[in-house]
């Protein structure tokens, strides 16, 4: 979707000046606007205690981590990189929630000594913990949900296909278990899927875990403290698309509880939520520029940004809303947007219409806060580029500079370590 009118006008008075003092390609973040989303999110749930854990991986910025930590949000972990990622931005004990899968022994020690929050994926992951002599003794566990829920959008909960999370055929056990092992407080977490643009998986998720819940407290007497309802909550990225209804969100979760709390007599548990592309994705865009018109069967767009800069739309097909600051009024053109990979599917867009554009024109592409520079990679020797942030004062910065050729070749700068025969020998004996 278009970037927010008050987005655009922040943007337009610093933009070609951005890219003559910087240079292209950039993605530049608006402070401002991430600001509303955070405010958006306490006034949802001022009538129910909530906590957001911004998704590291959705942009992995040191200053922007700061910047929503500053705004009381934690951070959502799935790797040790993002750990530190998250202690650099001031996070300690349960700031941190670590929801990782097919976790390692050496990753459960970096979220023990910070004191994360640590979501159980797998009995395999709880195993782990008991063997390191270590459980502590608060624990999330992430469920697997039991049956197909047929939300029409993007769904990751089929159980036969599924690789996140604890069948309900095994949580009392484990749950169990935790408990024999001296765990007093209990989470529970369930992601039905990402990118939905209504509040019915969301409540349907709450639905899943109170019933759990339900079900420990009967065969365990375990009180559920706090269920975790993932990321998942969608932006519109195509023009027609609706807004998702954060505040009716809000209404229906905490009137949902409140009924569960009378129901039950129990106090209800607290809402957690990952969500990175809900919090940063409309707020950021990726500015490339022109470098070649090609006419072949069909017209193509080259410029100078590529699948090392933003990789959804080759990964998964995904439409991301594209512009040309200077081509209000000039004739429009249907052509595919590229990149400079020599990969067929590194492209932007495909048969789009848009105004006509000549070599040095920008051309802005969407929705790029969140899943955009932290997905790149360096296939062909293509490096990621900078990283911007449009400050609420007006003032533009620097968050991460592009990429250099000394970065690609950094991994081949190592002491040598060789094995030799008598080694192999050693080993196999």
């Amino acid at each position: 979707m278009p970037a927010s009118q008050a987005f655009e006008r922040r943007l337009q008075p610093v933009l070609h000046a951005a890219a003559r003092c910087f240079g292209t390609p950039f993605h530049i973040y608006d402070e401002q606007g991430i600001h509303e989303t955070c405010t958006a999110f306490d006034e949802a749930f001022a009538r129910t205690p909530y906590r957001e854990y911004f998704a590291v991986k959705g942009l992995p910025n040191p200053r922007m981590l700061k910047i929503l930590a500053g705004r009381g949000l934690g951070f959502d972990c799935s790797s040790v990189p993002e750990l530190t990622l998250a202690a650099q931005a001031g996070a300690v004990g349960h700031d941190i929630c670590f929801t990782s899968n097919n976790t390692s022994s050496d990753e459960l020690l970096a979220a023990l000594k910070l004191g994360a929050l640590i979501n159980i994926d797998d009995v395999a992951v709880f195993g782990k913990l008991e063997d390191l002599g270590q459980v502590p003794d608060t624990l999330c566990f992430r469920v697997q949900p039991s049956k197909a829920v047929d939300t029409g959008e993007s769904y990751l909960g089929d159980v036969e296909s599924a690789k996140f999370g604890i069948p309900v055929t095994q949580l009392v056990d484990v749950c169990a278990r935790a408990q024999r092992r001296g765990v007093t407080s209990f989470g529970l977490h369930m992601m039905l899927g990402s990118g939905f643009l209504s509040t019915e998986p969301f409540l349907r998720t709450v639905d899943l875990l109170l019933e759990q819940a339900e079900r420990l407290r009967a065969e365990l007497g375990i009180t559920v403290e706090f269920i975790n309802l993932g990321g998942g909550l969608g932006i519109p990225y195509e023009p027609d698309q609706r807004r998702f209804d954060l505040a009716g969100l809000g209404s229906s979760i905490t009137e949902r509880l409140e009924r569960w709390e009378r129901q039950h007599g129990v106090r209800r548990p607290r809402v957690l939520f990952e969500s990175g592309r809900f919090v940063t994705g409309p707020h950021g865009v990726l500015v490339t520029r022109v470098v070649n018109r090609m006419s072949k069967a069909r017209e193509y767009v080259g410029v100078d940004a590529g699948m090392s800069a933003l990789m959804r739309p080759a990964m998964y097909g995904a439409y991301h809303h594209i512009t040309v600051p200077e081509g209000g009024d000039r004739p429009t053109e249907v052509v595919d947007v590229v990149g400079s990979l020599c990969e067929n599917n590194d492209k932007f867009a495909r048969r789009r219409e848009l105004p006509a554009v000549a070599e040095g024109d920008l051309v802005v592409i969407h929705d790029t806060g969140a899943h955009a520079l932290s997905m790149g990679f360096n296939y062909n020797g293509r490096l990621r580029p900078q990283e911007l942030l449009l400050r609420t004062n007006g003032s533009v910065e620097r968050i991460r500079r592009a990429e250099e050729e000394r970065d690609y070749f950094a991994t081949l700068d190592f002491p040598p370590l060789r094995m030799a025969p008598e080694d192999i020998s050693a080993g196999a004996s």
